[in-house]
């Protein structure tokens, strides 16, 4: 077992050795602090285009990165060649998903690593990048659910009046929060969107008939929260 160990571990045939506990260190190193970025980007995002597939890349192209830099070595040489892979690359295919370009850059790093002769490089890489991304997806890191529904509504009353509205939603949410209000088209009044975390997400029914029976209130509609896709 231990001449098994020594022949993995002496298998790169490049210029210089490679540092096994360095690499480990510095895995493990980046992967720890793309998660903590992934934890801060994912309770300061505020907007509508929350991706999970981007909070997981966070965490992933560090230790990508990590991997590249060992690869790379101070080598001019196969610095150019990565730069050439990656314009290939790029030029041939346009990832939309950035988990998808995360995997693609995994094994342009791997191959790297195996093209230059580091080969254990190559399957640590592999081994732990593999592990990392399957980690993610096991433990379904990054979902978040903030909020059960999403209406939207056109409020002809006052605005001084608007607190009624906001009562009447207080009872049915836990939480609310209005994502946007501007002037209505063709009329007096705001078309307003509201997103609702509810107390009783079986009780749906019953606030969208209070709102639609809601003096001054029109144009109700809802949109389930899971129907709402990732920008």
């Amino acid at each position: 077992m231990n001449d098994l160990l020594n022949v993995f571990f002496s298998a790169d045939y490049s210029a210089q050795p490679l540092n096994v506990p360095a690499l480990v260190l510095g895995l493990c190193l980046s992967f720890l602090c793309g998660l903590v970025i992934a934890w801060v980007y994912m309770a300061t995002h505020a907007g509508l285009s929350y991706s999970r597939a981007f909070v997981n890349s966070l965490v992933v192209i560090p230790m990508i990165v990590t991997v590249v830099m060992m690869v790379l070595n101070n080598n001019l040489v196969t610095a150019f060649g990565l730069m050439a892979v990656f314009a290939v690359v790029r030029f041939r295919n346009v990832l939309r998903d950035t988990l998808d370009t995360s995997y693609v850059l995994s094994v342009l790093a791997v191959g790297m690593a195996s093209g230059t002769q580091r080969f254990s490089l190559a399957v640590i890489a592999t081994l732990t990048l593999m592990g990392a991304m399957f980690f993610l997806w096991y433990t379904g890191f990054g979902s978040r659910h903030r909020y059960d529904l999403v209406v939207n509504l056109h409020w002809a009353r006052p605005m001084g009046e608007m607190p009624f509205l906001a009562r009447l939603l207080d009872r049915h949410s836990r939480a609310v929060y209005c994502a946007s209000q501007r002037a209505g088209d063709r009329q007096e009044g705001l078309d307003v969107s509201y997103r609702l975390l509810l107390r009783d997400p079986a009780r749906t029914e019953d606030l969208m008939a209070e709102l639609r029976t809601l003096e001054g209130v029109s144009r109700v509609t809802s949109l389930k929260a899971e129907q709402e896709s990732e920008l």
